[in-house]
């Protein structure tokens, strides 16, 4: 049973239709949605997934939509959102800033905070949802982002808005792989339009650069056997976006996918030198240490050390009197590059 809200042109009563209500409160959080038309036969929002991301397409007459402190009490919100008006005209208040949206401009709602996005004629509007760690640090900078249109006229959002307008025509049609891989790129592409909007410089500090480092590499060490193990999942872990954790290790002669893959190498390596009445498989250690694909495995094993796994482990068992061929750090430097 949807909710029973009034029409306050015409002065009698309307339901929320139950689709709808559950759209905007599952991919954003939940909120008061108000329809000021009658919403009979009112088609469901479209919504699609891809990985972390999720886009919602909206179309009915005038409604809006808000979330108050009483709302934000019970739900904490754990996702942000890019609203993009497709057509009519949309008001949006938040953080003390009131913004009209035309169509083809987009703007930032953190529902952490209570806004209200009013449309005051038949609209069509694209919601991007996202989980709000994979922005990095939304408490310093999101609530400067609020209540501003953002044009596509120039910059980033001249890319970015008909990108996302042809993302959710597309995102149905590709796999799961892919999707992940696109919510990664979307993402990254919205964080540079928030660092082109704030002139934030994405260069780390060194402070933050030495305090960040050692946390990620313990954190890829103690995940290793991970087989989703990406750096999508370690950004994540650490509240930063990818493109900022690349930034981290430019000074460390390697990437985070390079670091990972190496790391995995290495222990495969130490594994299959270790001499003992019942040795694992190759296979078997390579599943342990986050490979699902023996050939994989194969050529990355090789790119470190010059040989295959099976060849390494043999060397071991012809070694005399030493547990295995040792990680030399020459190994360790082509590892890295």
């Amino acid at each position: 049973m949807g909710h029973v809200l009034r029409d306050m042109a015409a002065g009698r009563e309307h339901e929320v239709p139950r689709p709808w209500q559950d759209a905007f409160d599952g991919l954003l959080a939940p909120v008061r949605l108000v329809m000021r038309t009658s919403s009979v036969d009112l088609p469901p929002p479209s919504i699609t997934h891809l990985g972390y991301l999720s886009l919602l397409l909206a179309e009915a007459g005038p409604s809006q939509m808000s979330r108050t402190p009483r709302h934000i009490a019970r739900s904490p919100a754990e996702r942000v959102a890019i609203a993009l008006q497709q057509s009519g005209t949309a008001f949006l208040t938040q953080d003390g800033r009131s913004t009209a949206l035309e169509p083809g401009e987009a703007v930032f709602i953190d529902p952490r905070r209570p806004f209200a996005l009013d449309q005051r004629e038949s609209f069509r509007m694209l919601l991007v949802s996202l989980p709000r760690q994979t922005l990095g640090d939304p408490a310093d900078y999101l609530f400067q982002l609020t209540g501003r249109a953002v044009t596509g006229r120039s910059g980033v959002a001249a890319l970015l808005i008909p990108f996302l307008e042809r993302l959710s025509h597309l995102a149905d049609q590709v796999t799961p792989a892919t999707g992940d891989l696109l919510a990664g790129n979307t993402v990254e592409f919205i964080a540079l339009l928030a660092d082109e909007l704030l002139g934030r410089d994405q260069e780390p500090p060194g402070d933050t650069r030495a305090r960040l480092v050692p946390r990620v590499r313990d954190y890829i060490d103690r995940h290793l056997g991970d087989a989703d193990l990406t750096p999508e999942r370690v950004a994540a872990a650490h509240y930063i976006s990818v493109r900022y954790l690349h930034r981290l290790f430019e000074g460390e002669g390697t990437t985070v996918g390079r670091l990972i893959l190496r790391r995995r190498v290495e222990e495969c390596a130490r594994e299959l030198s270790r001499r003992g009445r019942v040795s694992p498989t190759v296979s078997t250690v390579a599943r342990r240490w986050g490979f699902q694909s023996p050939a994989h495995f194969s050529r990355a094993f090789k790119g470190v050390f010059g040989v295959p796994p099976r060849q390494w482990r043999l060397a071991g068992d012809l070694a005399e009197g030493t547990s295995g061929p040792e990680l030399s750090r020459g190994a360790q430097r082509t590892a890295v590059n």
